[in-house]
Formats: C-alpha cells, structure tokens, sequence
C-alpha cells in the first residue's frame, strides 16, 4: 500500500449509510468522522464504505496467521489492500502447545503492527475441541477431547486477545467449554459438529453465540432431522458466517440465509488460507497440504474445500450480484462482526465513527481504503 497525499480531510462520493446509498461529503477530522453533509453533486463520485472487518482469515497473500510477526505484517497489509481494515488472526486446529504459542505470538505483535495494514483485534481460535466427523479442512491429528481438562490450566494461558473460538457442542465437555468462553467474554461458535438440533440449542444456551462458517462441516437442515446450521437459522439471536465464494455454499442457498436470518446477524468471513491472492499452486496449512485452482482452495488430491481464496470485498461484490442490496452487504462485512465482539467506534458511516472507510468502484472494486483517516491505494 502506498499512502495517498496527506491533507485530504473532505471525501466526496455515495455514501454507504445503514439503510440507503445516498450522495454526499464525509468531513474528517482526528482521524474520526466529523460530520456527514448530503449533498447530490457527489453523485458521480465513487461509493463509500465502512472499512471491512475480518474475523475468519486465516492467512492472505502467502503470508500464514500461524507464522512468523513478520508473515502477521504481510498479511495485515495484504488484507487492507482488499477493504480490510479490521481483523482477527485466525488459527487452524493445532495442539494446544502450538495455539498458546501463536496467541502469545499475536499478543506480542499487536502493540507494533503496521500501521498500513488491517488493524489487530485479538485472535480467533478455530478448534482443536471439534468432531473428529466434521474435521473438513482442518489436520484431524490435532483435534482434541476437553473432557477431564483443568479448563482454566489449559485454556487460562489463550484468554488474553482471544475474541472467538469454534467449539462442537455435542462432544463431551463441550458445553463446559462453551461457559467457560462465554464466562470470559470470549464468543463461542458453534461448528465443526454432528450436533442434533437439540444439541445445538443446548450448545446456544450454554452461551455460544455465533456459527462458523454455515452449512459447512456441520449437520444440516434435513426435514426429519435436523442440526447444527438449522438450529443456527431458526434462532434470532445467533450470528452465522457465510462464506460467499460461490465454492462453500451455493449462491441459490444464500436468499434463504438473507430471509431467515436478521439483517444484523449475517456476518461475512473469508476463511481465506495463505494461498489466497497468489495464484495456482500447493502449499502446506496446519500440517496439511493444499491446492489452490482457480478460486477453489482444497486439500491436495481431493475434493474437500480446505478453506477460501477470497477476501471481503470479493464477498461483498458477490452479494451485490445476488440481489442483496448494498448497505446490507456492506453491514454483513462492517457492523455485524463488530458488533459480534462488541466493538462499537467503528464500522459504520457516522459521525464519531473512526474514519476506517472504503472507497469502491461502480464494480465494487477497492480504489482506496482509509484506516483512521490515513488513505492508502492499492499498489
């Protein structure tokens, strides 16, 4: 990223407001918005967004989560250039020694973190307490039972930073684990699971409150029996992630996820691996090897979708080009995942708001992106 000519405290454009596109001017000031001034001479001028906020991503760019400080400064980079201007490591299914060592890894990276990339908001834990029959693209070798663990021993050490955490509810001591995250402030979700409808609300009452990746690696919506992704649709309050690759779930599903649940409980992920953004080829994540064709990321030599090769903007675009009306998309990757972690100065156009804003093309297409007020262009 390089940064745009300082000074520029106006932006002009069509503005991306919670329920309308609407022409106007963004004064900016202390890198906050000062005041919104609707105006229909801005409307020629490019469409502005509340900057988008990652809480799934695994890696981008070739840079990998569960790397090096130097791999986290690549990768927040890489994801700002796409919209990104919040986000979370996310970690794969690893031992447990190898999780505190990255939430450690995290914790003593984020006080430094560029100041040209996504900004830090802890990190995101997806497993080891997960069904083995669920495994889908994470290493099968790592999954862990939580049952008999001195829970505050064994997880006390992954607190600090850890925002969210997938968790199977049916597996023994599963819900233990649920209260204990949620005892803490931590967001459970409910994934990688066989749960039973039963189970799965169990596992929501017992304080989960948000679902990893819908109808991915989980017991669906069968009309005789149903789990985990129709527990998650039917009840209001839950949060779902959809990733919105066209590979994870059908494009004709996604009306049904937009009608079934409230508009502020869709949260757009990319579970984007490393791979993503640099074209065809292997690698290895998590102790797995993968392949990346196209926009298709799968473990190598199968059909099993390992994780995605998108990033936000291209799940926002492909919304739009669904039907689904643009402030609610723009919500789905800005106010509702911070919502989700309880992060309210940010992610939507208003004034107070921090100025984390993205700029997009007729096409939905990133021209720049402002992270507190300081602009950066795609190089």
């Amino acid at each position: 990223m390089s940064a745009v000519a300082a000074g520029a405290e106006i932006v002009g454009g069509r503005l991306v407001l919670d329920d309308a596109v609407a022409p106007g001017r963004l004064h900016l000031a202390d890198g906050r918005i000062a005041a919104i001034e609707l105006d229909d001479a801005e409307a020629s001028g490019p469409l502005v967004a509340p900057g988008f906020v990652d809480l799934h991503v695994h890696g981008y760019g070739g840079h990998d989560a569960m790397g090096t400080t130097s791999d986290l400064d690549g990768m927040a980079r890489a994801l700002l250039r796409r919209g990104v201007t919040s986000f979370l490591p996310t970690a794969v299914t690893a031992s447990l020694d190898a999780l505190r060592a990255f939430a450690e890894r995290v914790r003593e990276w984020v006080p430094g973190a560029p100041a040209d990339g996504a900004r830090p908001l802890g990190f995101n834990l997806e497993g080891p307490f997960i069904n083995p029959a669920r495994a889908g693209g994470q290493n099968p070798r790592f999954i862990a039972s939580p049952a008999g663990l001195a829970l505050d021993g064994e997880l006390g050490p992954l607190a600090d930073g850890l925002r969210i955490m997938t968790v199977a509810p049916e597996i023994a001591a599963g819900l233990d684990v649920i209260g204990w995250l949620a005892g803490r402030g931590v967001v459970a979700s409910l994934g990688h699971s066989e749960a039973t409808l039963d189970e799965a609300r169990a596992g929501y009452r017992a304080g989960a409150r948000s679902t990893t990746h819908l109808f991915n690696a989980m017991s669906g919506v069968s009309h005789r029996s149903p789990g985990l992704a129709a527990a998650a649709l039917a009840d209001d309050d839950i949060y779902v992630e959809l990733i919105a690759d066209d590979h994870h779930v059908d494009r004709a599903v996604w009306p049904l996820v937009i009608r079934t649940k409230p508009r502020d409980r869709l949260v757009l992920v990319s579970d984007a691996l490393a791979p993503a953004g640099t074209g065809d080829g292997r690698a290895i994540v998590g102790g797995l090897e993968v392949e990346l064709r196209g926009t298709r990321l799968t473990l190598a030599g199968s059909d099993t979708l390992a994780g995605s090769a998108i990033a936000l903007d291209d799940a926002v675009r492909n919304l739009v080009r669904s039907k689904v009306p643009l402030p609610a998309a723009a919500a789905a990757a800005s106010a509702n995942p911070l919502a989700l972690l309880g992060v309210t100065d940010r992610g939507r156009i208003a004034e107070g708001q921090l100025a984390d804003l993205v700029e997009l093309d007729d096409e939905l297409r990133v021209r720049r992106v402002a992270r507190g007020g300081a602009w950066f262009s795609p190089r």
